[in-house]
């Protein structure tokens, strides 16, 4: 199922004007706007190396999707072109806009029909790094979704910015050629924090209860490139020894955890999901799920030609790198593996989670697979069901104005990339430390681990919660949050 029949039918206009700036324009006052970016959805080719051209879905031709600059509080206007047979939806990724508008189906926005247009219009908010991908379902279509190249990076401007550092580069991480096989494992390695021996009785639980044995479909890669071009093509990152370059990643996979490191090098994390944290520490290499970004200063103090490149061997080598090319150095570029390192969320926000606003009301998740159980792919629970299309459950109710806890609890090996919609929320437990000032809108949940993140129901309408690995979100790991 790619998109449910209902939500097709409602949205069959070919051409939408909606926004959250006041109510739908009229037919002259749209042609009289001019939009502000354009973005065409369409079939093209992207050379990640002279022997490797891939075909797959784009945005204005190209990989990584263009960089969209926004003024914080300024109102945007985007029109979107759908040149494919198929509907589409684009996800605002990381923005507090209207449901109508943010780009999910779940949420009730509209759709860009087949070779239709959408103009939509929305204030961009908050400041920072932020993206725009596609948001259908692809099930077992690895064509559709995010396997395509439907994915861009946003950057909001801030109304004030020091500006501390001599150059911005943004750098798009993301695997091409995708084919299923069954079973497979995800790093681990990743993330600080032991594993609840309750969740992991659960997860053995149902695993000896699974009808099937054997290990679900998982989806693998043959291709790995960072901005669209596999390690050792296309140009080099040039840099000037003293030199502080702030690096702007985004991990925009649709299923793998992914790593970053750069030898000699160290990276001062600055923002997380385009926040800035509370304390800039530094870190010997980067790690990301799916869809989070990271803004981190490196001053370039080490010279020579290096590989900047992902931990995997097997993945580097097959793509994810790019050479980083001092002034007056040549020769050939440099692997160094770095100290190992596991990913650690408090140690940008403050020691302790401290008192806080006070809270309203704590609303437990607990995540559970089932092994193979829908036509060989494993099914996902949220609380011990299943998202459907259908009935828009599992739906939870919440109030605006009240802030609200959620303790997560997985009872699966897999690392869950955990994203809420059109809100941001602050972490206060993650890998058995507490911690506060970490303003994120995905966070890494690690196998048979908890978590606890606080927000505020400050933007009123539907609004989605899912894991943002595409396998896990299209096989029922989503619910949906409504404003009462």
């Amino acid at each position: 199922m790619l998109i449910d029949r209902r939500t097709l039918l409602r949205n069959a206009a070919a051409v939408v004007l909606a926004g959250g700036s006041g109510p739908l324009a009229r037919a002259d006052d749209q042609a009289a706007e001019k939009a502000d970016h354009t973005l065409r959805i369409a079939t093209g080719l992207v050379e990640l190396a002279p022997e490797h051209i891939v075909s797959t879905t784009l945005y204005n031709g190209q990989f990584p999707g263009p960089l969209l600059r926004f003024n914080e509080g300024q109102r945007a206007v985007v029109d979107i072109h759908n040149d494919t047979d198929t509907p589409e939806l684009v996800h605002w990724h990381g923005q507090m806009i209207p449901s109508d508008v943010d780009g999910a189906a779940e949420e009730g926005s509209s759709t860009v029909p087949a070779h239709g247009t959408r103009r939509i219009a929305f204030t961009p908010k908050p400041a920072g790094f932020r993206f725009y991908h596609t948001h259908v379902v692809a099930g077992s279509d690895l064509n559709r979704g995010t396997y395509t190249g439907q994915m861009g990076p946003v950057y909001i401007e801030p109304k004030t910015n020091a500006g501390a550092y001599d150059r911005e580069i943004f750098l798009v991480l993301k695997e091409f050629s995708p084919t299923l096989s069954q079973g497979g494992d995800m790093a681990r390695e990743a993330l600080a924090g032991s594993p609840v021996k309750a969740l992991q009785e659960m997860g053995k639980a149902a695993d000896a209860e699974a009808k099937e044995k054997t290990k679900g479909f998982e989806v693998g890669y043959d291709l790995f490139a960072i901005n669209g071009r596999m390690l050792g093509h296309g140009e080099p990152i040039r840099v000037k020894q003293g030199e502080r370059v702030l690096f702007h990643v985004l991990n925009a996979s649709a299923t793998e955890i992914r790593s970053l490191a750069l030898p000699g090098h160290s990276f001062k994390i600055v923002a997380l999901d385009g926040n800035p944290v509370p304390t800039q520490a530094e870190v010997p290499l980067l790690w990301l799920g799916t869809a989070e970004r990271i803004s981190a200063l490196v001053e370039m103090k080490h010279p020579g030609v290096w590989v900047m490149g992902d931990l995997a061997d097997d993945d580097r080598r097959r793509g994810m790198g790019i050479v980083v090319e001092y002034a007056e150095h040549n020769g050939k570029p440099q692997w160094i593996a770095p100290r190992p390192h596991r990913w650690d969320y408090s140690l940008f926000g403050h020691a302790g989670a401290g008192p806080g606003p006070a809270l309203d009301e704590t609303i437990e998740f607990t995540f559970l697979k089932h092994n193979a159980a829908l036509e060989g792919f494993n099914q996902w629970t949220v609380n011990g069901q299943a998202f459907s299309m259908e009935t828009m459950k599992p739906a939870v109710p919440i109030h605006a104005g009240r802030r609200y806890r959620l303790r997560f609890r997985n009872a699966s090996d897999d690392i869950h990339p955990l994203h809420l919609h059109r809100h941001s929320f602050e972490l206060i437990r993650i890998g058995g430390r507490s911690t506060s000032g970490v303003i994120k809108d995905v966070v890494m949940l690690g196998g048979y681990q908890e978590a606890e993140v606080d927000f505020l129901a400050d933007n009123p309408g539907p609004t989605l919660f899912h894991c943002h690995q595409q396998l896990h979100m299209d096989f029922g790991f989503m619910a949906l949050f409504n404003y009462v």
